[in-house]
């Protein structure tokens, strides 16, 4: 098991993912939810090719799982959850809502779940 923190940056989610057999993100997000919501999606229904901008910071996780499979093939993960805590503020700062800290318990408890149930060799898609 490997833990990593890719940041903004997409590349790594590709370079880090390669020989997997399971790959769990963790990022935040604003869809106009309550603040703390957590949603888990499976990583194929969020994958996107990534189309080409000035920015680097433009290829994120979803774009990454695109070229991961692109790229490597059978040695990028098919099993891939993606767990997704509603922000309250993404600007400049310091700190969690309470809201956002008590669902990053929430979603350190999802994760050692998924992580049993692969050692066990149970799978089951999000």
């Amino acid at each position: 098991m490997r833990l990593f923190d890719a940041g903004t940056d997409g590349v790594a989610v590709v370079l880090e993912g390669r020989g997997c057999r399971t790959l769990i993100i963790v990022d935040a997000c604003q869809s106009d939810s309550e603040p703390g919501t957590i949603f888990e999606m499976a990583g194929a229904k969020l994958q996107q090719a990534y189309r080409p901008s000035l920015n680097l910071h433009d290829f994120r996780w979803d774009h990454a799982l695109h070229a991961g499979r692109s790229l490597y093939g059978a040695d990028f993960p098919k099993d891939v959850v993606v767990l997704l805590i509603e922000a309250a503020d993404v600007g400049f700062g310091q700190g969690l809502t309470p809201q956002v800290a008590s669902a990053v318990e929430n979603v350190k408890a999802r994760i050692e779940g998924l992580v049993a149930d692969r050692l066990a060799g149970v799978v089951a898609a999000p």
